[in-house]
């Protein structure tokens, strides 16, 4: 019997504790500010897909991520324990688990998956070090055929790992029944060299192995010359794509920063169908464009500043030209950051109004214009409901689009 009652008191204990803990949440968060956005033009069903992820500061003393999804506003606070417990994902990887939940646990990473109407596939390299200080590494392969749910799932030794210090997955393709992975590797080299390269690794997945690794760049370089690589923004991460871009920076560090090397940088694209690695032709599509650029495989999307208005370029990735130059409606201020997303031919724009240090807080403002013709169809700013709310700072993470 008392072992009965004891075991009642601690559920008890717990259940109140839980309680208790929600009580104080929901008090917390309902102190806080809401933000919203506010219809200057357009429709606000407009809205509907837009998912804001941010968070709320006060100096040094207050921290609290948010969400504004469906133009609400949700605090970390007011989420599950077991929401805040794994962590906000994207969009994407939570629907993802949603419908695939057993192939998915813990495979969190879009840049690893690749998603058609028949397969979803994922690869990733795991690496630790041993005592020695070399490293082992593994590809952590997984595909899954949606149509009767059969999955294989396996690991395999990465290839010439003995030279490899860090491998990033940066794409996954399915090509001819072939899984093509792309990486990012910094190498071991001798003596004060660096090597940085990328690789395309093909995998047969039916017999789990690696077919070949391939070596599209290799850069070897000495401090202070450096070299990197960057990828335009995916705005389809796991959708199937052919064609990748590769801008190749080079430069050096002085005492007062970075200098690039412009004539040494270079845009490469590389065609998975093909195979075919090449330099991208220099015309109207600047090297700095096309790296903070935004691509979805068929366009790549670059934001211009020009006459005080942004301007929308849609490059063609096939024909490798500009195929739309479209001006928003929103005046261009070059202390403001901005973040854009591209989907179901509109483009979203937001500035970050809220975002500038040591300046008046500004409304953030979000502008959704169709890509083709620039025809504004929503345009909007957030309004905050508490009067203390100038205590608090909006710091914009990122723009999600359903």
């Amino acid at each position: 019997m008392k072992r009965y009652l004891c075991s009642i008191i601690i559920g008890m204990v717990v259940i109140l504790s839980i309680g208790t803990y929600y009580v104080k949440v929901a008090s917390s968060a309902s102190s806080l500010p809401k933000y919203t956005f506010k219809t200057l033009e357009g429709s606000d069903k407009e809205l509907d897909p837009v998912i804001i992820n941010a968070s709320l500061q006060n100096g040094s003393n207050f921290y609290e991520p948010l969400t504004i999804e469906s133009n609400t506003t949700t605090y970390a606070s007011e989420r599950s324990y077991l929401e805040n417990l794994t962590g906000r994902q994207g969009h994407e990887i939570e629907r993802l688990v949603k419908e695939h939940r057993s192939f998915m646990r813990g495979r969190d990473s879009i840049s690893s998956l690749y998603e058609d109407d028949d397969f979803l596939a994922y690869a990733r390299v795991n690496s630790e070090y041993t005592k020695s200080g070399n490293m082992e590494a593994e590809f952590d392969i997984g595909l899954l055929e949606k149509k009767d749910e059969e999955e294989t799932s396996f690991q395999i030794e990465l290839p010439n790992q003995g030279r490899i210090m860090n491998a990033d997955v940066r794409d996954v393709q399915l090509v001819h029944s072939k899984l093509q992975v792309l990486t990012m590797n910094d190498v071991n080299s001798n003596n004060e060299k660096q090597t940085k390269e990328v690789h395309l690794y093909t995998i047969d997945v039916a017999n789990k192995k690696v077919l070949s690794d391939k070596t599209l760049v290799s850069e070897t370089f000495t401090d202070p010359e450096q070299v990197d690589f960057e990828m335009p923004i995916d705005l389809a991460p796991s959708q199937p794509n052919n064609m990748v871009f590769i801008s190749l920076i080079k430069g050096v560090n002085h005492e007062d920063g970075f200098e690039e090397k412009l004539k040494e940088s270079k845009l490469l694209s590389y065609n998975y169908e093909t195979e075919k690695l090449e330099t991208v032709k220099k015309g109207s599509l600047s090297l700095e464009m096309a790296r903070s650029g935004y691509t979805d495989g068929k366009n790549l999307y670059t934001v211009e500043m020009k006459s005080g208005k942004y301007r929308i370029k849609t490059f063609d990735l096939s024909s490798q030209s500009l195929t739309n130059d479209t001006e928003l409606d929103i005046a261009a201020n070059k202390e403001e950051q901005y973040t854009a997303a591209f989907k179901n031919g509109r483009v979203y724009f937001l500035l970050n109004g809220m975002n500038q240090v040591g300046k008046t807080n500004k409304p953030a403002k979000l502008l959704i214009a169709d890509i083709k013709t620039g025809k504004t169809l929503y345009k909007g700013e957030t309004i905050i409901n508490k009067k203390n709310s100038k205590s608090f700072e909006l710091y914009i993470d990122d723009l999600e689009i359903k």
